[in-house]
Parts: C-alpha cells; sequence; structure tokens
C-alpha cells in the first residue's frame, strides 16, 4: 500500500516550531492537512509561554489574503504565534527593490551648497559635490571630480559600502553609522590622487588610496570574472 505524501511538515528547534508547507500540492490540500495537524490535542490551547512558528512555503507565491488565513489558522485557539513567512519567491515590488540596491546609476553633474542627493543602490557621479552639497545612497559612492561637501554611503546600514573621489576634500563622511569630521579650512590639504572611505573592523571611517580596496574589500573583485577578455 502507497504511502499518501505529507503536505505539511512540522519540526521542533530550539526558537520553536518551523512549519514546512508542500509547494507542489494545491492551497486547498494544503490547509486541510494543515487544519487536520492542528487538531491534534498537542497543538490545542495550553498554559504556558507562547510558541514562535516560521512558516516555510518553498517555491508558493502567497498574496496577503492567504498568509492571513494561513495564520489564523495555525494560532487561532493555539499558544502558536507566527513569526515569519519564508519563501524562494520574490514579490514584484521586492524584485525591483533588489534590482535598484544593485544598480549602479551614473549621473553626470554638479551637486550645489544646500542641494542633496539620494540615490538607491551604487552612484558613480561625474562632477563634483561642492562645499554644503550632499550626496547619499544605499550602496556605494564613486566621484569622477571633487568631493568637498558631505557623502553618505551605506546609509541603510550597508557597512560594505565605500566612498572615492578624484578629489577628496570633504567637510564630513558617513558610511552606515559611521562618521568622520573634516575641517572646513582644508583646501591646502585635498588629496588629489584617487582617494577611498571604508570602515575598518572597529567601524570607523578610514581613508586610503583607491587601491587599499583590493585588500580591504575583496569580495567585490569577484565581479572582474565577470569582465569579458
Amino acid at each position: 500500500m502507497t504511502q499518501k505524501k505529507q503536505h505539511v511538515t512540522i519540526k521542533g528547534t530550539k526558537e520553536g516550531l518551523i512549519f514546512q508547507l508542500d509547494d507542489h500540492c494545491s492551497y486547498e490540500s494544503l490547509l486541510s492537512e494543515l487544519r487536520e495537524k492542528l487538531s491534534s490535542k498537542h497543538y490545542q490551547d495550553s498554559e504556558g509561554r507562547n510558541t514562535l512558528v516560521k512558516v516555510n512555503v518553498g517555491h508558493r507565491y502567497l498574496n496577503s489574503a492567504e498568509k492571513e488565513e494561513l495564520s489564523q489558522l495555525i494560532t487561532e485557539g493555539r499558544n502558536l504565534i507566527v513569526e515569519e513567512f519564508e519563501s524562494e519567491v520574490l514579490s514584484t515590488e521586492e524584485a525591483e527593490l533588489l534590482r535598484q540596491q544593485e544598480q549602479v546609476v551614473t549621473l553626470t553633474r554638479i551637486i550645489r551648497s544646500g542641494q542633496v542627493l539620494k540615490i538607491r543602490g551604487d552612484v558613480l557621479l561625474i562632477g563634483d559635490v561642492n562645499p554644503g552639497g550632499t550626496i547619499m545612497a544605499t550602496g556605494s559612492i564613486y566621484i569622477v571630480g571633487a568631493l568637498r561637501g558631505i557623502a553618505h554611503a551605506g546609509f541603510q546600514g550597508d557597512e560594505s559600502a565605500v566612498i572615492a573621489a578624484s578629489v577628496m576634500a570633504p567637510s564630513q563622511l558617513r558610511i552606515a553609522e559611521g562618521i568622520r569630521q573634516f575641517e572646513t579650512d582644508s583646501s591646502d590639504k585635498e588629496e588629489e590622487i584617487m582617494t577611498s572611505a571604508f570602515l575598518d573592523e572597529h567601524a570607523r571611517v578610514q581613508l586610503g588610496r583607491v587601491q587599499q580596496l583590493l585588500h580591504t574589500h575583496p569580495v567585490d573583485i569577484q565581479n572582474e570574472k565577470q569582465v569579458l577578455d
């Protein structure tokens, strides 16, 4: 006799429970088996602390209504709390956000005093950032020109982001939460070679020649494999 395939697998971990839901069966079959398994006395309301549940749906796409229906089925009358849904499927919004974060935006302009430019992803600016001007990016900032204002790379928390400029004479550099201030009257100390800024192991903003990125950010060099001979 062939054993019936299980569409719902429940595993216990130190953190709570993992509900592994088959991504090949119909949604209705999934609900039916989940309802049957949760009818066990083991999952009925009991005293004690709540148990966190992670629901893994594999390559199945769930809309908000289906997530709400599953959450209610799992938690109703039980000391279970759905912590998160894990899925291998990206929504259209998530895919677009990922595309934006991985892109390099190229701009040719001058950022003047009082102007603030925000970019999602990495940015290559061909131009200058004047004193009082600000450039921000969720990724790294590369400036073919003079940086004399404020640059904030990784402003959503990316500590691997870097800042590089042909002329490095900023009033302030920020990478994620790391901040470094500079004297405003340091025009005579401008770095005339391509200079980079990055976070060290103590989350402090450090300056060095752009070639140092070969050692401080070796993961980035893997992109060289995509360059055709």
